[in-house]
């Protein structure tokens, strides 16, 4: 059974994350065009359940396809496309989990949401501070049941997301037109 544990930032989770990273980019090999630290664990100073999640960009997503075996190598189950299209979804770990696996095509809208919502939070230190606060809420009132505490955070983390994702697309047209943000 998997339970719910929050967790203080860790200050080995970067290198935990570097050191990963180079293990999935040999496994997947050439497809790879870029791996991200997300989630929660990438933000410095946010609470989170100690599980990396990696974001793995690949030039054709189908390349992956052929390339599961290498991951389940490396201790990863694969899961397919696991409810988002376009993705493959790799956890290691069991009901321990100690890693999320997201491959993406590069250029996907699931790409830039995910490190939308990364860069906002690292951006906007209240809104990290809000959503640990909750997260930390749900852990405690729900230790055994991972679907609550997803649902419990759900409604927070999609009003999240939108903000992220118009901060990310202001950020992306004032660099794009040289728009000095602070003059507007």
């Amino acid at each position: 059974m998997r339970t719910v544990e929050v967790v203080a930032y860790d200050d080995r989770w970067p290198e935990m994350f570097r050191e990963e990273a180079a293990k999935i980019r040999e496994a997947v090999g050439g497809a790879v065009r870029d791996i991200h630290h997300i989630g929660s664990t990438s933000v410095p100073g946010m609470a989170a359940k100690p599980i990396l999640d990696i974001l793995v960009e690949v030039d054709r997503i189908e390349s992956v396809d052929a390339r599961c075996s290498r991951m389940e190598s490396l201790g990863y189950e694969a899961r397919g496309e696991n409810g988002i299209p376009g993705r493959r979804y790799f956890c290691k770990g069991g009901d321990k989990r100690t890693h999320h696996v997201h491959v993406f095509q590069q250029g996907s809208d699931e790409v830039i949401r995910l490190l939308a919502f990364r860069d906002y939070l690292m951006a906007h230190p209240a809104e990290a501070a809000a959503y640990r606060d909750l997260k930390r809420r749900l852990a405690e009132r729900f230790p055994a049941d991972i679907a609550a505490y997803v649902a419990g955070k759900d409604a927070f983390v999609k009003a999240l997301e939108q903000r992220a994702l118009a901060w990310w697309n202001a950020r992306r047209d004032s660099e794009k037109y040289g728009i000095d943000e602070k003059r507007g």
